[in-house]
């Protein structure tokens, strides 16, 4: 089992910023990717940023330029930095991860259970 435990989710007003944490545990060999999603009620969960093993990375429009994903592989975390942070940010976010387990196999993926963020205007 893979387990994901985030961290840093809260309550700032617009123009703020949050730091959120996503650690990754398990029997891994290698994580191909993690990434960062969001939910609101009565919506589909969004991809907002991912970036993947060679360090390439992918946002969501509507975060470019406020939001940076980055990557610890030796810590197998994955953080999401998001500055002049807006009340249509308010979610919960949630972090993915694509993984190789060490007793090999295909890809295996796994969610962390979310993490509130509140943005008030």
């Amino acid at each position: 089992q893979v387990q994901l435990v985030e961290s840093g989710g809260g309550l700032v007003q617009a123009g703020g910023s949050l730091r959120l944490s996503c650690a990754a545990s398990g029997s891994i060999f290698k994580i191909n990717g993690m990434g960062w999603y969001r939910q609101v009620p009565g919506k589909q969960r969004e991809l907002v940023a991912a970036i993947i093993s060679g360090g390439s990375t992918n946002y969501a429009d509507s975060v470019k330029g406020r939001f940076t994903i980055s990557r610890d592989n030796a810590k197998n975390t994955v953080y999401l930095q998001m500055d002049s942070l807006k009340p249509e940010d308010t979610a919960v976010y949630y972090c993915h991860a694509g993984y190789i387990y060490t007793s090999g196999g295909s890809t295996s993926y796994s969610w962390g259970q979310g993490t509130q963020v509140t943005v008030s205007s």
